[in-house]
């Protein structure tokens, strides 16, 4: 496994990256799909009766999700 792999071996790591490429793009679809897949991906085998949400999000997912929410009203606008 190079340096790189080894840098983003979760699931959520390397969609985080996708979705990043995706905001650079302004695909604004794209980028809700994978942030669907982020979140998926971020709370499986979690849960339950009794669940409390207790995840955080790094700075680089709040900065994602920040881009997006201004794509989104960009493209509302137009």
């Amino acid at each position: 496994m190079s340096d790189q792999d080894n840098a983003a071996f979760r699931l959520s790591d390397r969609i985080l990256k996708a979705l990043e490429l995706a905001l650079e793009q302004d695909d604004v679809r794209i980028s809700e799909i994978l942030t669907s897949a982020l979140d998926l991906s971020m709370t499986r085998n979690t849960g339950g009766g009794d669940f409390v949400e207790r995840r955080d999000y790094s700075p680089e997912m709040e900065a994602a999700m920040d881009k997006l929410h201004a794509l989104q009203e960009k493209t509302k606008s137009v």
